[in-house]
């Protein structure tokens, strides 16, 4: 990226590789040619994937190579399943797309301002199955082990699960619970800062898009119902589910 040659331009537009060949060649053509080239060679303008900078691409690496391999091979012998985990909130404020609207009159929305909402906790499987869990406020440890016991209650095999490493995740408790119950669910963590990586995340996406598409919700039991019926209706979708394991950084898993 630009920043990694010490231009000062974030991300690669016409002005940035302006900059480039006017550095490396002396040379400064017009923006307009400079755009001229780039189709010429093949390049077009791209919405940029987000990659945190504390992530370590050595451990994605390993991750991919060896240890999501290793996992695959110990729910193969147990014949068990492979679920991934997250969790998400809603907010109240939080109202996405476009508008419609007379040439030079911009829209007005008026959500509630107020920082409300619930949370989600959920797991999916590249089978297409799903679990979750509306949640009243943020993920604690006796939460996430309420939620770990649905989770084996309602499988009849082994459950193998691939969570984040948040600090909850990671909480002395629950690792005491997870060793009490170690025949019937096993977790691991992704490398830190890969939200790309988990399947999860589709599902995730999918429900804050649905869900702010609608009419805007000025209190939590609304916001709350919708989230609930959403999700029942994802629950009988497998196939929708499964196409979150299609996405590139994904398909490892599928």
């Amino acid at each position: 990226m630009p920043d990694d040659l010490g231009l000062e331009s974030a991300l690669w537009s016409r002005a940035g590789v302006q900059a480039l060949i006017r550095r490396q060649y002396g040379v400064r053509p017009a923006v307009r040619t400079t755009g001229t080239y780039l189709a010429r060679w093949g390049f077009t303008a791209q919405k940029p994937l987000r990659r945190a900078y504390e992530q370590q691409p050595a451990d994605v690496r390993h991750w991919l190579r060896h240890e999501y391999p290793a996992i695959v091979r110990r729910a193969r012998h147990a014949r068990g399943v492979i679920f991934w985990g997250d969790e998400t909130g809603l907010r109240a404020d939080d109202v996405r797309g476009r508008s419609y609207a007379p040439r030079g009159k911009t829209p007005v929305v008026r959500p509630n301002q107020r920082r409300i909402g619930p949370g989600l906790i959920s797991a999916v499987s590249n089978r297409g199955e799903v679990r979750w869990k509306v949640l009243d406020g943020a993920i604690k440890a006796p939460v996430l082990i309420g939620f770990l016991q649905r989770l084996i209650r309602n499988s009849r095999r082994k459950v193998f699960l691939i969570l984040d490493r948040l600090p909850v995740h990671r909480a002395a408790v629950v690792r005491e619970w997870l060793a009490k119950h170690k025949r019937q669910i096993e977790v691991s963590h992704l490398p830190s800062y890969s939200p790309e990586l988990n399947p999860d995340e589709g599902l995730n996406a999918n429900l804050k898009q649905h869900v702010t598409r609608k009419a805007p919700m000025r209190s939590k039991p609304q916001l709350k119902q919708a989230t609930i019926s959403h999700m029942r209706r994802l629950t009988k979708s497998p196939a929708r589910v499964r196409s979150y394991f299609r996405q590139k950084s994904m398909r490892y898993a599928a």
